[in-house]
């Protein structure tokens, strides 16, 4: 990272930065940083964290997310439309914490509550999903890839009633945990699969705004107490449409904006569906049919519901244009808010991504780092086989030598057992000691046993492993730190790119108690 620590920065600066009353901290890749959004975004993360860092050490945190955040501002995750609707969706919701009375929200959550309690969508599920990401840039081909894959998979668990869930989704799932959800935790499509299936049942793919997804449903709980989920009702009212609460809000925010209606043409609305005139003024702005029309477009209801919807709209921006000025800490919540997905976005894409499905740099990072994967004892990786007679014994071996490992058990059948006669026993795997009681006595050299009956010949066939020799037999261990790798050359790569200035002076004033 090209950063210079210097006192001497502080001239770069002049006296000017500390004559202003925000003085700048740090200028990251030419964009300056104020002191009072430093110590919000330090603040926040203790009251998060309960680290108790002081505001130099946090630097290199707060510096690593900026240079992220930049990251996916040059990749264009900023620009795109599904990156918009979910900033303007946060906006409207913190908008309306800051509106809405708390007495009055609370009594709204207990009415949902007890709503959720005598729904089928109470309590609580257990799922594991195959889910796999779909990235806002997707294109339609590669989408199209992946519904057919995960299509081909729901087939597979169709016609085969007895498959292991949990083993696909260690194969295929982009999300290998067993979670508990409840109602309002999740995206409403997500919820509606969880809840409608019954203990064990699995779903058909569906879509969601993350991706596509199986889920199966391994237990069920009932509906918690009301202080464990609150805070989810809450956030939950905050994201509903305009409501009976949100209408006295609008109602106030007509009196204090001076809203003054054109009534002729609200009138001309509701009779024709449009006009070419003013149709209302908030503090002396006009709104016109023609904002009324773009409005119209992308709110399909009737004509009278989208011009309430329009009015209410126009108020609830207005006034989110001027809360800052009443809230100061507002624009650094929303911009910690959009920083924050735009890192995990890109992070997703740069680390996350490749770290499950790079199967390449997978087996090369095995390859170089497999001293980290050897077991503590050596196992035996091989196959034993119960064989009739001392000939077949024999003739089961030569042929193994010739054929690779994972043909064997395949080989070993097509040859000697198509008579419907079972000529040979195979126990193909990795075994440790005390697994497998002939690989005890005929590699480990510990303990007994008898032969089998039928099965007068005992051999093993194989070799001692002081650790897997394939990346897949240790594949989440791997993943887990190939991901640690690549995030880290990731941030190197970063730091070395990016120009980071600190004033120190300025730093140190930063309050930490």
């Amino acid at each position: 990272m090209k950063r210079n620590l210097l006192l001497g920065w502080i001239s770069l600066f002049g006296v000017l930065a500390f004559a202003q009353e925000d003085p700048v901290v740090m200028r990251i890749n030419g964009k300056d940083i104020p002191r009072s959004e430093f110590e919000y975004s330090y603040r926040r993360h203790a009251d998060g964290n309960g680290m108790k860092l002081s505001p130099k050490e946090y630097a290199e945190f707060f510096i690593q997310s900026k240079l992220k955040v930049e990251a996916a501002r040059a990749a264009g995750l900023d620009t795109t439309s599904a990156f918009r609707k979910q900033q303007e969706a946060y906006r409207t919701n913190l908008l309306r914490s800051y509106l809405l009375d708390d007495q009055e929200m609370d009594g709204n959550a207990r009415i949902l509550y007890q709503k959720m309690k005598e729904n089928v969508r109470g309590g609580q599920v257990q799922i594991q999903q195959i889910y796999k990401y779909l990235p806002q840039t997707i294109t339609s081909r590669h989408l199209q890839e992946e519904q057919a894959r995960m299509d081909s998979i729901y087939q597979v668990i169709q016609n085969q009633p007895g498959v292991d869930f949990a083993r696909l989704v260690d194969r295929f799932s982009d999300d290998k945990r067993c979670r508990w959800i409840e109602s309002l935790q999740t995206t409403s499509e997500f919820e509606e699969a969880a809840f409608s299936l019954a203990k064990g049942e699995i779903s058909k793919p569906f879509f969601t705004p993350e991706g596509i997804h199986i889920l199966k449903v391994i237990d069920r709980k009932e509906v918690p107490a009301y202080e464990v989920v609150s805070d989810s009702l809450l956030n939950r009212l905050r994201r509903q449409p305009l409501d009976k609460g949100t209408e006295t809000i609008v109602e106030q925010l007509k009196k204090e904006y001076q809203y003054i209606p054109n009534m002729e043409s609200l009138e001309e609305v509701l009779q024709k569906g449009g006009t070419e005139r003013t149709l209302f003024t908030i503090d002396g702005q006009a709104y016109t049919g023609e904002m009324f029309k773009r409005f119209a477009a992308s709110h399909p209801q009737a004509v009278k519901r989208q011009l309430n919807g329009f009015i209410a709209k126009s108020l609830l921006d207005y006034e989110s244009q001027h809360m800052e000025r009443k809230h100061p800490e507002l624009r650094y919540t929303l911009q910690e808010y959009a920083e924050k997905c735009l890192a995990e976005e890109i992070v997703h894409q740069k680390v996350d991504l490749p770290a499950v499905n790079d199967r390449v740099g997978l087996a090369t990072y095995f390859k170089f780092h497999s001293s980290d994967y050897r077991w503590e004892h050596p196992r035996y990786k091989g196959v034993v086989l119960h064989c009739a007679d001392k000939k077949t014994a024999k003739q089961a071996k030569k042929l193994l030598k010739k054929v690779p490992e994972n043909e064997w058990e395949d080989m070993l059948r097509k040859t000697f057992n198509t008579s419907g006669a079972e000529i040979i026993k195979i126990e193909q795997g990795v075994f440790a000691d005390g697994d497998n009681k002939y690989i005890d006595k005929l590699v480990f050299k510990k303990g007994d046993f008898d032969p089998l009956m039928s099965y007068t010949f005992t051999i093993v066939v194989g070799e001692k492993m002081k650790g897997p020799d394939d990346y897949r037999e240790v594949i989440d261990r791997v993943r887990k730190d190939y991901r640690s790798y690549l995030d880290t050359c990731w941030m190197r790569e970063l730091s070395e790119s990016g120009k980071v200035e600190i004033n120190q002076e300025v730093l140190k004033t930063v309050n930490n108690n």
